[in-house]
């Protein structure tokens, strides 16, 4: 959490973090953090075809993903990645994946995927690579984060 909050810090992005006890699953990380503005995001860590391509997909939490379209716009049959990959690529555990797991990711070679449905809100969620809290940030802060570290992202319609 620490690497996380102070990269934001260096990239100048304002955050509110709520602190509370672990959480596994989006159902019980959303009690945590009731009553406050934003959307609570969903991340989603796949895999293509031999596990050769990553992809983190970020959506929000309430919404079911078909991986057979989610597939059909990556071009590759996908399914979730083990959990060494994630430990490989993001230094993430399972019940923890979020969007500042590619701080780890030196590679740059995981494709990220947004869906376009959640960026009519101003502020989402994600994990400090730590399920005991929730950082709040902009959506554009979002973007200013991807384009900090180099990734490139596509904008998708789930």
């Amino acid at each position: 959490m620490k690497e996380v909050l102070e990269t934001l810090k260096n990239m100048n992005i304002n955050y509110k973090i709520v602190n509370h006890p672990p959480a596994y699953t989006t159902e019980l990380a959303d009690k945590y953090v009731e009553g406050h503005e934003g959307v609570l995001s969903k991340t989603l860590f796949l895999a293509g075809k031999k596990d050769r391509n990553f992809y983190l997909v970020i959506l929000d939490d309430n919404k079911k993903v078909d991986l057979k379209q989610l597939g059909e716009i990556t071009g590759e049959r996908l399914h979730f990645a083990n959990e060494e990959a994630l430990k490989n690529k993001m230094q993430l555990e399972p019940g923890i994946v979020s969007l500042f797991g590619i701080i780890n990711n030196k590679e740059k070679d995981i494709n990220v995927y947004i869906d376009k449905a959640i960026l009519n809100e101003k502020i989402i969620t994600f994990h400090p690579n730590d399920n005991t809290a929730t950082v709040f940030i902009t959506m554009d802060d979002m973007f200013k984060f991807l384009d900090n570290l180099n990734f490139k992202y596509q904008i998708i319609d789930l």
